[in-house]
């Protein structure tokens, strides 16, 4: 089991969604947590001005998923966030980036269930 982590850009998030639904997709559903994050790179974020001052904000505003996966299932799932994920002409600094860890774990509290099923 893997646990698969991206940080991507917000406005791909429901591409990353169509993907990843095309290769997790069973019985018409799939796991996936999101939530919004604040971070910084090598993408350096747009200067505005404020009160007459040129200020660039020192963090940027991104979109972290978290899929957990049994083995079989991690290229699929990197392969499908690099599609979506990355800008149409042909990636951009900032488009984000993929960890994939070892899941020692998982388990279903509903159920109790432990292991590749509970995923």
């Amino acid at each position: 089991m893997k646990l698969i982590i991206a940080v991507i850009r917000p406005e791909r998030l429901e591409a990353v969604q169509e993907e990843l639904q095309k290769v997790l997709d069973e019985d018409d559903n799939y796991r996936i947590t999101v939530d919004a994050v604040e971070g910084h790179g090598a993408q350096h974020g747009e200067v505005e001005l404020f009160r007459g001052q040129a200020v660039r904000p020192r963090m940027i505003p991104k979109t972290r998923i978290m899929v957990g996966v049994n083995d079989k299932y991690v290229e699929p799932t990197v392969q499908a966030i690099l599609r979506a994920a990355r800008t149409e002409s042909g990636g951009a600094v900032g488009d984000g980036k993929i960890f994939v860890t070892p899941l020692d774990e998982c388990i279903r509290i509903r159920t109790g269930e432990r292991g590749g099923g509970a995923i």
